[in-house]
């Protein structure tokens, strides 16, 4: 009795859907979704040291203006090897008071200052001398060294191209297997790319005299996604 009431119930379900809508269902194409990946890797042409200078006295003035005074040297010593203002930032700056626990509890005993700068380098091959410059005098901090490219477009691009390359390849292979041929694209959407750099490590001052670079070379790499109908 139920199956029966089932039957009806379809019955008059296939009776009250529009004609147009059974028709736009049967006539709807078959489509293909795929995601193609695209990678290129290339020499970076520039770097991005981060470094700093940390300084510590009895007060909080005197860290301050020890910082200070190191950190003139760090930038001139930067301005004397070749780097324009524009690629000299502050990265941070800070001021807090060290803390000692004795018998009576704990007290502040001095204070430290910390001022961490970022500095592009658009020469690779003066990089080596420039962080020899910065730990001589003043800087006693580096944080790492991180390369890119001044203008990554051009690689992109080319990644683009080829992760629709790759997508078109993947989505043709599927369609024959599946016993079909791609038809028109249907739509097309770019994922997020991005480009790892390799980075050096926090060095200290002893390790740094004469200090040899590799650049190694970056990777960038790009997504899309692709719809197409599929032709039976």
């Amino acid at each position: 009795m139920r199956a029966y009431h089932s039957l009806i119930f379809m019955a008059f379900l296939a009776f009250a859907m529009p004609a147009g809508n059974i028709a736009a269902a049967e006539s709807a194409p078959a489509l293909i979704t795929v995601t193609g990946e695209g990678q290129i890797e290339t020499a970076p042409d520039m770097a991005t040291i981060s470094l700093g200078v940390t300084t510590t006295a009895k007060t909080a003035k005197n860290a301050m203006a020890e910082n200070a005074r190191q950190l003139e040297i760090v930038l001139g010593n930067l301005k004397a090897a070749g780097i324009d203002s524009r690629d000299l930032q502050t990265a941070g700056l800070s001021l807090g008071p060290n803390w000692t626990n004795s018998n009576s509890g704990a007290k502040i005993d001095g204070y430290t200052a910390s001022n961490q700068l970022s500095v592009r380098v658009r020469n690779l091959d003066q990089l080596g001398a420039i962080l020899d410059a910065v730990v001589k005098d003043g800087a006693n901090t580096l944080n790492g060294v991180q390369f890119g490219l001044i203008d990554p477009s051009p690689q992109l691009d080319e990644a683009r191209k080829r992760a629709v390359a790759d997508a078109r390849h993947r989505a043709e292979l599927l369609a024959k297997a599946a016993g079909s041929a791609l038809g028109p694209m249907v739509s097309i959407t770019e994922g997020g790319g991005n480009s790892p750099a390799p980075q050096f490590k926090s060095f200290g001052r002893a390790a740094m005299e004469s200090m040899p670079v590799e650049a190694g070379e970056l990777a960038l790499s790009a997504s899309v996604t692709v719809i197409w109908q599929l032709i039976q």
